[in-house]
């Protein structure tokens, strides 16, 4: 009977073991496993990630810092040097009041007819334009300035080399009464766009003027014939 019991407890001490060590086993297992799994999640975590990484790099680089070209500020540059001066076709400027010898003569046609011929030769060195209207006031002998209104008709290209002269005109009636309430001294030119004004003496010998500074009218310069 003694032999029978001890024979039992060392086979179940024998079970015993042997649940242990499988039990062991299996941890064992577990573990390395955790650690594989730890090591594959580290070397993800610490790569560089290129794909992201391009993302973001794309999205700062080559936004509107690198990729705005701004086209249109070459076409203001264009302009700025087109504006700078520079004219295209051989276009010239304007005439100036200092370059231009201004004189006004009687051109009545007849007794009722009354024109003021006013001519205006280049004195400077280069070509301009005198084409447009005149600029004209007519002072009175009481100090008035009167402006005259433009004539119907159209403005002629009108270009002067140098020492070319360009000619227009004022007209209106002649007061042949002797009441005339006018009383013109000078004539006050400005060429056309210009901004000095040029006074002229009324030529002496010039018909009055019939009804007032309203009815007198200014027409477009021409070239000299």
């Amino acid at each position: 009977m003694k032999y029978t019991r001890i024979t039992t407890f060392a086979a179940i001490g024998v079970a015993a073991t042997l649940s242990l060590t499988a039990c062991g086993g299996g941890s064992g297992t577990d573990g390395s496993a955790k650690g594989s799994s730890s090591s594959s999640s580290s070397d993800d975590g610490n790569g560089s990630k290129p794909e992201s990484g391009s993302e973001s790099s794309g999205s700062e680089s080559g936004g509107s810092e690198v990729g705005d070209t701004k086209p249109g500020s070459g076409d203001d540059a264009g302009a700025g040097a087109e504006s700078g001066g520079t004219k295209a076709g051989g276009e010239v400027t304007f005439c100036k009041s200092e370059d231009l010898a201004i004189d006004a003569q009687d051109a009545a046609p007849d007794a009722d007819t009354g024109r003021i011929n006013i001519t205006m030769i280049n004195r400077g060195s280069a070509t301009c334009s005198a084409t447009g209207f005149a600029g004209v006031d007519i002072k009175d002998a009481d100090n008035t300035s009167n402006p005259i209104g433009r004539g119907k008709a159209q403005p002629r290209i009108t270009t002067l080399k140098p020492g070319d002269a360009a000619v227009f005109n004022l007209a209106y009636e002649i007061d042949g009464s002797g009441e005339s309430l006018a009383h013109p001294t000078d004539i006050q030119v400005t060429p056309p766009n210009e901004t000095h004004t040029v006074s002229l003496k009324w030529p002496a010998g010039a018909g009055e003027i019939k009804g007032a500074y309203t009815d007198v009218e200014v027409y477009p310069t021409h070239t000299a014939e």
